[in-house]
């Protein structure tokens, strides 16, 4: 029977929460920049203002296309290796994103974020690592403190942004994209301090476990997928839109909506402080629940009006339901495998859940130009109510099984 190498989760906890964390505010914080001055910057390179959500679009199908190598990178050359490749990447995405805005190229503007994207790949994994890096009981809690670094990315990201949008010789945002490096080689400092749980690889001889055919099949697999894939969709869907709706659509200024994503991510991650503890004590099932009524309020709030006050209210209560929804999925999943699987597993989920980022960000631009910002929160409501009925089932089955073994 493989067990997993010697390693002190105990006494290494600490430490690999906070470096992750520092880590997390500086991937966050790129990411954070591209959401609030992407498509903005975007619409002053595209041929046609319609075109301005591809360059963000570009960086979530990064993202997507590089989840699965990703995993199989880090599971092949360790944890650190693998983030540092990520890190990286985003010293370069940087450069050229820089150097795109300096010379007028949508091309390269959207290529460059699409680097970015990839990069991001590496860092949607500290999660994993830091639940497969902690005891047991400290998962839920420990996933929740290396995701709290989003804070920081929510002040950092679009504040920077703005303040760096005039370093490169007076050509608008192209400093912003800029700082992305720089918090990349911070990133770098830090992942080389890390002390990360070895990954657990098979002998000969050994169980393989399930492969992800059996795997996805499994309720315990499949809704957890599904929840996550739903939480990080609709908050895409909408937060993509939002920054043009509020400037092109209703008239809002430029700095008006980069506030706007700050409070957003600021709420996406400031609840990572409780939402640990918020798992321990009601379950991972309720704590995506209470995600998911959260984001179907973001879209009655934005279908109740179109003033900055609306704005900010539902892009804070979309930044929670993400944070209950996303932490509670990556809990339910990260409890549903095996060690020998964890590979396996998380190499299914995280292609399928920024897969469908993608479709969302593509869907959101092209329905915020044809159909307007109110369809783009109706089409919430359905899809919300249906993954919460899907999640009530899946939570009485584990009930049932429970009683009946």
């Amino acid at each position: 029977m493989m067990t997993e190498p010697e390693f002190d989760k105990a006494n290494n906890a600490g430490r690999n929460i906070g470096l992750l964390a520092i880590t997390q505010a500086t991937g966050g914080s790129s990411q954070a920049i591209i959401m609030a001055v992407g498509a903005l910057t975007a619409a002053n390179l595209a041929p046609d203002k319609s075109m301005a959500t591809i360059p963000t679009t570009a960086m979530i199908i990064g993202l997507a296309l590089m989840a699965g190598p990703a995993t199989k990178i880090i599971y092949a050359l360790g944890r650190k290796n693998g983030f540092l490749i990520g890190a990286t990447l985003g010293v370069v995405a940087g450069i050229c994103a820089a150097t795109a805005v300096a010379f007028s190229s949508f091309v390269l503007f959207a290529l460059a974020l699409s680097i970015v994207g990839m990069g991001g790949a590496f860092t949607q994994q500290y999660r994993f690592a830091i639940a497969d890096s902690v005891p047991d009981d400290m998962k839920a809690r420990a996933i929740s403190l290396v995701l709290l670094g989003g804070v920081a990315a929510g002040f950092l990201g679009p504040r920077l942004s703005y303040l760096a949008k005039d370093w490169l010789g007076g050509v608008e945002f192209a400093g912003s994209f800029l700082v992305i490096s720089i918090l990349s080689v911070v990133a770098i400092v830090m992942l080389s301090q890390t002390r990360l749980a070895p990954i657990v690889k098979p002998k000969e001889g050994d169980a393989k476990g399930r492969s992800a055919m059996e795997l996805i099949k499994l309720p315990e697999i499949n809704i957890p997928i599904i929840t996550g894939i739903v939480s990080y969709a609709l908050m895409t869907f909408v937060m993509v839109a939002a920054p043009l709706a509020m400037v092109h659509v209703c008239g809002h200024t430029a700095e008006q909506a980069t506030t706007t994503i700050q409070w957003h991510i600021i709420a996406m991650f400031a609840p990572s402080l409780v939402t640990g503890n918020i798992i321990n004590k009601i379950g991972a099932h309720a704590t995506v629940a209470i995600g998911l009524i959260l984001i179907l309020g973001t879209a009655l709030i934005n279908l109740n009006g179109v003033s900055v006050l609306h704005f900010d209210i539902a892009l804070i209560l979309l930044g929670v339901g993400w944070n209950f929804g996303f932490i509670g999925s990556t809990t339910l999943l990260s409890k549903a495998y095996r060690p020998e699987e964890a590979s396996t597993a998380q190499g299914l989920n995280e292609p399928l859940v920024f897969g469908s980022m993608a479709v969302a960000s593509i869907s959101s631009g092209v329905l915020l130009n044809t159909l307007g910002w109110q369809s783009i929160n109706v089409l919430v409501l359905p899809i919300v109510t249906a993954t919460l009925a899907l999640l009530a089932w899946g939570d009485y089955r584990q009930r049932q099984l429970r009683a009946n073994s």
